[in-house]
This record gives C-alpha cells, sequence and structure tokens, in this order.
C-alpha cells in the first residue's frame, strides 16, 4: 500500500472517530440542550491547544453482537491541552456512543490520563455525561470503575481533580466525582444518584422526578455534594477555566500570582461602619470580604448549601487566597453540621494546595438542638477543628464581632497555630455572650436586687466592658492587633508578605484519623 493510500487509511479512520455516535445522535444531543464531547472540550481549552490520546481505541467485548459494534475511542475523549497558558489533563465522556457507558477500554483511557497527569504534575478536568457501567463488558466495567476510584485517590492532594456533571451519572458511577475536589452541574441536564427515581418507587415506593432527586439544584442546595450550578454547558466550562486561575498546577507549586493595579495599601473607611453597633443586628459578611480583595472580586464557592459559612476564592496583591468566614446574615453566623463539614473541606484543599487562608470570624459558637446533636455536631465540628489544626499554609484571622466559646477556638484561633490574628474594636472573645454569662454567673446576685431586670442589665453592662472586648485576649497575647477596619486590606497585605516564606510541619505519620 503507497503512502497516498496509507494517508487517505488514516484520514477515513479520523472522520470516522470525530463523527462519533453518527449525526442523528449529535442532533439529539444538541436538542437536549448539550454540547458533544469535543465541543465541551473547545470550548473548555485553550483555542487550538487540545491534543488528543487513544482516539482510535476500542472495546474487546464480543458477547452480544458487541463485536459489531465498534466506534473508535469507545465514548470518551482524552488528551490534554491548555487553560490560561497552564497545561491540564482533560476526559469527555461522549453520550453519542454507546451513550457515554464505560467499558474497561473506555476506563483505561481516563486512567492512562490521570497517571500521566500525575506523572507531570497538571489538573485532571473530567467531562462526565455518561450511562454508567456498559452492561455488555460485565464486570470488566466494574473492575473499570475501581481502577479509576483508586487514582482518584492517589491524585488527592497532589493534582487538583476538577468534575462536572453535564449529564446523566449514576449508580458506582457517582464515586469517582464525589473523590474530586470539585463538582460542576449543569441545570435541568445533569443528574446524580446512586439509585434512580424506578428503583426508589420499587424499594420505598417513594415517587420523586429525576431533577428533584439528584438534579443541579438539589446537589447544590441540599445535599452540598455538588459546589457549582451553572445555566448551560457554555456558562459551567467558562466557571471551570475561572476556577483554574486561583489553583496551582500540583501540590508542589504555588498558586498562580496575577497582576493587579488594585492598590495594595488602598483603605475602606466603610468597614468602620461594616459592623453595626447592635451585637443582634445581621450584616453580610460578603461585603467585607469583597471589600478587601483585589478589584472587589470574590469567586464563591458552594454557595447555595451551608449559607451559614462562605466560602471562596480572591486575591491579595495578586496573590491567591481562599476565604472562609462566618456569615452573620444567616442563622446569626452559628456553626452547624453543614457548615463545618463544608469549611473543613475547603480548609484542607487550600492547605493540599499552597493555597494562604483568610479567616472572617463573627460567631456566637455551635448551633445548639437536638436533632444537631443527634446528627452528630461533636463528631462534625470537630472536622473543622481538625482541618484547621493541621493547616499549615499561611493563615490570617480577622474578628470582626463575635467569637465565643469553643467556636472562637475553632476558627484559627492564635491557639491552634493561627499565624496573624487580628480584630476589630467591635469584637466580643469571650466565653460566651454577655446574657448568657450574667445569667450563670450573676444568677444569685440578681435574684437578690430590688429591681432584678436592671440589676440585670447593669451587670450585662459591666461583664460587655470587662470582657466582651478584643483588650482582654490582645492582653494575653491571643490577638496580634486590634486595627480600625479601613485598614483591614493593607494589613491582611502585610501579613501575607511576611508570611510567603512560611515553613511549618506535621509529625511524621502514614496519615492521621479524621473524625470521618
Amino acid at each position: 500500500m503507497g503512502s497516498k493510500a496509507l494517508l487517505e487509511k488514516l484520514e477515513r479512520k479520523n472522520k470516522e472517530a470525530m463523527e462519533a455516535g453518527g449525526t442523528d445522535r449529535i442532533q439529539k444531543q444538541h436538542e437536549a440542550g448539550k454540547l458533544t464531547a469535543r465541543e465541551r472540550i473547545d470550548t473548555l481549552l485553550d483555542k487550538n491547544s487540545f491534543v488528543e490520546a487513544g482516539r482510535f481505541k476500542t472495546h474487546l467485548s464480543s458477547d452480544f453482537g458487541m463485536e459489531l459494534q465498534k466506534i473508535p475511542g469507545d465514548g470518551v475523549v482524552t488528551g490534554h491541552g491548555l487553560i490560561h497558558g497552564r497545561t491540564v489533563f482533560v476526559f469527555a465522556q461522549d453520550f453519542t456512543v454507546f451513550g457515554g457507558s464505560l467499558s474497561f477500554a473506555h476506563a483505561e483511557k481516563i486512567c492512562k490520563v490521570m497517571k500521566t497527569a500525575m506523572k507531570v504534575g497538571a489538573p485532571v478536568i473530567g467531562l462526565c455525561d455518561s450511562g454508567g457501567a456498559r452492561i455488555q463488558s460485565g464486570v470488566m466495567s466494574l473492575a473499570g470503575y475501581a481502577d479509576i476510584f483508586l487514582l482518584n485517590v492517589m491524585a488527592s492532594g497532589v493534582i487538583p481533580q476538577i468534575t462536572a456533571i453535564m449529564g446523566p451519572s449514576a449508580g458506582g458511577a457517582v464515586y469517582s466525582p464525589a473523590l474530586t475536589d470539585w463538582i460542576f452541574m449543569v441545570e435541568k441536564t445533569s443528574h446524580m444518584f446512586i439509585t434512580g427515581p424506578e428503583v426508589i418507587k420499587a424499594v420505598t415506593r417513594e415517587t420523586v422526578t429525576k431533577e428533584e432527586l439528584g438534579g443541579a439544584m438539589a446537589h447544590n442546595e441540599k445535599s452540598g455534594v455538588a459546589h457549582f450550578a451553572s445555566p448551560d454547558d457554555e456558562t459551567c466550562l467558562h466557571q471551570i477555566r475561572e476556577l483554574m486561575t486561583f489553583l496551582p498546577r500540583n501540590n508542589m507549586e504555588d498558586p498562580p500570582v496575577m497582576e493587579t493595579k488594585d492598590d495594595p495599601m488602598r483603605r475602606d473607611e466603610s468597614l468602620r461602619n461594616a459592623v453595626p453597633a447592635d451585637p443582634n443586628i445581621p450584616y453580610d459578611i460578603r461585603e467585607i470580604i469583597r471589600s478587601n480583595v483585589d478589584d472587589h472580586y470574590f469567586f464563591e464557592v458552594h454557595e447555595l448549601w451551608a449559607k451559614n459559612i462562605v466560602v471562596g476564592f480572591g486575591r491579595l496583591d495578586g496573590m491567591p487566597v481562599g476565604v472562609i468566614a462566618n456569615q452573620p446574615n444567616v442563622m446569626a453566623g452559628c456553626l452547624d453540621i453543614n457548615a463545618s463539614v463544608k469549611g473543613a473541606r475547603f480548609v484542607r484543599f487550600c492547605d493540599a494546595f499552597n493555597i494562604p487562608l483568610i479567616i472572617y470570624e463573627d460567631v456566637p459558637g455551635f448551633l445548639p438542638g437536638i436533632h444537631q446533636e443527634h446528627g452528630g455536631i461533636i463528631r462534625n465540628g470537630a472536622k473543622l477543628i481538625y482541618a484547621f489544626c493541621e493547616a499549615t499554609v499561611p493563615r490570617i484571622t480577622v474578628i470582626t464581632r463575635k467569637a465565643y466559646g469553643g467556636a472562637y477556638i475553632v476558627m484559627s484561633s492564635k491557639h491552634i497555630r493561627g499565624d496573624v490574628n487580628i480584630a476589630y474594636p467591635t469584637a466580643e472573645i469571650a466565653v460566651m455572650g454577655a446574657e448568657g454569662a450574667v445569667n450563670i454567673i450573676c444568677r444569685e446576685e440578681i435574684s437578690k436586687a430590688a429591681d432584678p431586670d436592671a440589676e440585670r442589665k447593669r451587670l450585662i453592662e459591666n461583664y460587655r466592658e470587662t470582657f466582651s472586648n478584643p483588650y482582654k485576649a490582645a492582653e494575653l497575647g491571643y490577638i496580634d492587633d486590634v486595627i480600625d477596619p479601613a485598614d483591614t486590606r493593607p494589613k491582611m497585605i502585610q501579613a501575607l508578605r511576611m508570611l510567603r516564606t512560611k515553613r511549618d510541619i506535621n509529625p511524621p505519620k502514614k496519615h492521621a484519623n479524621m473524625p470521618l
């Protein structure tokens, strides 16, 4: 066969691979409001940067007539490319080919990408759109999932792993996304669940739709499984590109610094009035966060779940930082089970990938209640304590108002290796609020007073003046400085610059035993 014939054969093979499941199935994909696997990759990556691997790989199944149904690529497009000029690896399941179902060959392609990504130290992004395990492949498809799960765990904390659910993801397939760092979902077209509506109805007699059970909003608002919800494929992929601007390629690198024209010494006098004088009046902590970060830009994560704590990314003097903040606007900023888990997960990610932490503290305590206690607030609250105690990245804590009891300790206090801890003049650092403290320690004194209500009020004011302020803690060295709120940004940047070369280590161990 001459060279011309060989090139023609190559062209024919390439065309066959690019057509995937055929024009009819591609049209159905578009009619469902979804991009194809290759369109998704083109949208995600820098223009013309994708380098494909395994284009001609096919399955080896011979049962149920599968030997007559072989499509190049076997339902997943894999390779590497660039996002903002930095290398990433990507796999995109192709629903037009066998419904994106996973065979052993399909899994081998994904595993190859993951192994290479770990070797070169680059993130992996998975675009999932799959009907699950390919039944015709039998137990080999289950083996393929297991291989992927193992690599997810081995890659955890080594390279960032990002998953976009852009169609169905059901059964055991959901555990690979769950093992990754970030999960994006698309409203109305993506679904995740262990067992679908039909099985649930048969077993429990409950009736539920796919969207109610495992849609984007279900997992963003109720379960907390997903971190982002997007209205369409394009928005989802652009959100991933934005997230990547804050992340290093691997655990041995620092996150990428970006030039900014925002003055590092910029002050904001409006912050002097950001925290209400009345400790019972709520406010939105995000206003303070946005005021201090570069260009007032805050990229919030997990926005719709556990709203009593706010987490996300911003920059200070061009340096990416992870922000974790109590939200007085929701449940008075109390820590509950979900907030503790959300915060702990975020802190551990930032620590794994060398992203400094900025903590805004306004927390009256852990949420009381039978449901919280029986739901395991002790165990789950301990996760947040554990995450902060374990973290060795630079940590700067700003106490804006309440810092009571155990919750004061948890939010990166000096006692658990917080590096720089500063407070506003409005800060109240105490074992508990003035009202509760007086009711306990002055009960007898109040009962004997001629006017108990007046005496209680006097004692509360006295307690607040004596204990509910930042100065007692500052005298003991637990607070490094009490600052004018207008100076928050320059103070944080000065601290961050000082901490840039921080080195801290934990005792050597195989691994610790986090309270899961």
